[in-house]
């Protein structure tokens, strides 16, 4: 009875959307590299078409694109963030809240990376 419980917890947990990662680490940067851009892959693994309404960006020196089309259940959409890399040296950690039809409360993803002069 308690493993059936438990399975039955577990499913109603378990998001219908998922992302490749909710990390990307850009790692060490020089601040001549220019923008930095990266992606972040979504799948619907629900039974019903995936909307993104949104994905808002922590502040303007990252530019975000994601699909304005619904994601069928099975199928996979990208959302890819362009990173400004003009704000000087020193560490970033930005975030970018998404918001779908699949769950009431946001994802939050993250772009991080050191931005220095000379850059390996």
């Amino acid at each position: 009875m308690k493993t059936i419980l438990t399975l039955l917890l577990a499913a109603a947990l378990a998001a219908p959307i998922q992302f490749d990662k909710t990390v990307h680490d850009f790692g060490e940067i020089s601040t001549k590299a220019g923008k930095q851009t990266c992606t972040f892959t979504v799948t619907n693994d629900g039974d019903e078409a995936l909307s993104i309404f949104a994905v808002v960006p922590s502040c303007g020196c990252t530019d975000v694109v994601w699909p304005r089309e619904a994601i069928a259940p099975g199928k996979t959409g990208v959302i890819t963030a362009t990173y400004s890399n003009d704000e000087g040296t020193g560490t970033f950690d930005k975030t970018l809240t998404v918001y779908t039809s699949a769950q009431k409360k946001p994802v939050i993803l993250h772009l991080k990376g050191s931005v220095t002069k000379n850059a390996k």
